[in-house]
């Protein structure tokens, strides 16, 4: 009973396997390989490229973007208990409070170390 179980999954994961490393073998045999020195440089919207690779941004971006990951993952744990609020009951509206309770305190820690400020430094 359990090992058919185990095929099955040992069926899944060989194909997960074999399929990619099957199509990526195909298409390296397919496709044409003319390499020339127009096709080796940096492709910029037509244009020649200008300045370089490496650009340094600002580590408010960074921060920022934290800020918004956080607060996006949070509507995502907050819609589904919206959905089923009236199944879940009393128990779950505590529960989500607190999860609101958190992330407000951590939104004021990063107000008090002016995080959400683009002044400088």
């Amino acid at each position: 009973m359990y090992a058919v179980k185990y095929v099955i999954v040992a069926i899944f994961v060989a194909l997960g396997i074999l399929l990619p490393v099957a199509a990526l073998t195909i298409g390296r045999w397919l496709r044409p390989n003319k390499p020339n020195e127009d096709k080796a440089t940096t492709y910029e919207s037509g244009n020649e490229p200008v300045g370089e690779g490496q650009v340094r941004f600002n580590i408010r971006y960074y921060l920022f973007a934290l800020m918004f990951v956080i607060f996006d993952v949070e509507t995502v744990f907050l819609y589904p208990w919206a959905v089923a609020y009236n199944k879940l009951g009393l128990f779950a509206l505590v529960e989500m409070c607190i999860f609101v309770l958190l992330l407000g305190v951590g939104l004021l820690y990063a107000w008090k170390k002016k995080v959400l400020q683009w002044t400088s430094i």
